[in-house]
């Protein structure tokens, strides 16, 4: 079967407004591309530090706590304690440790928790101010949709990476030919 093209490729997402569709496709894309990287990980793999770096486990946490905050200001929320909690909780996400099963779950929950956003976002609320953080930051809907498409692209891109540099060089099916 040949491999589908990138989601961008493959035509707008039902229901979500033209101007979103990229953040609707950046979102799908790393739904999809994370998991087919990370399940072929050890655990040993996802939580170490190579050369210092946060671990892909960090990332993938991270990406989605990133996702649900920043799609929160976006609805002109602040962030609820259990936000505030889980926040915390990333900071030290290498010493729980969550199976790869609770990330996949995590991952998927939070892009299937912003797609419906996405659907429910009208596009005259694009332009509308909005807060970000306790300092109240100012952007707008469309700036913090667009940041949070942004955002989990690049952790989806350090977690690819990763992945590869955790897995070492790939072994060689015969010698080179000098």
């Amino acid at each position: 079967m040949p491999a589908l093209p990138p989601t961008w490729l493959r035509g707008p997402v039902p229901g979500i407004e033209p101007i979103l569709q990229p953040v609707a496709h950046a979102l799908l894309q790393v739904a999809e591309e994370t998991p087919e990287v990370v399940q072929t990980l050890t655990p040993e793999q996802i939580w170490s530090r190579p050369g210092g770096s946060a671990s892909i486990g960090f990332h993938l946490a991270h990406l989605c706590g990133s996702l649900d905050r920043l799609f929160t200001y976006a609805r002109g929320e602040s962030l609820s304690t259990d936000q505030q909690a889980a926040l915390a909780a990333e900071r030290v996400i290498d010493a729980a440790q969550p199976s790869p099963p609770e990330l996949f779950r995590l991952l998927s929950g939070t892009v299937e928790r912003a797609m419906e956003q996405l659907r429910s976002t009208p596009g005259d609320s694009l332009v509308q101010a909005r807060e970000v953080g306790r300092a109240r930051l100012p952007s707008t809907t469309l700036g913090l949709l667009f940041h949070a498409a942004e955002h989990t692209i690049r952790h989806g891109g350090q977690i690819i990476t990763l992945a590869r540099v955790v897995q070492g060089p790939p072994e060689r099916a015969s010698a080179a030919v000098r």
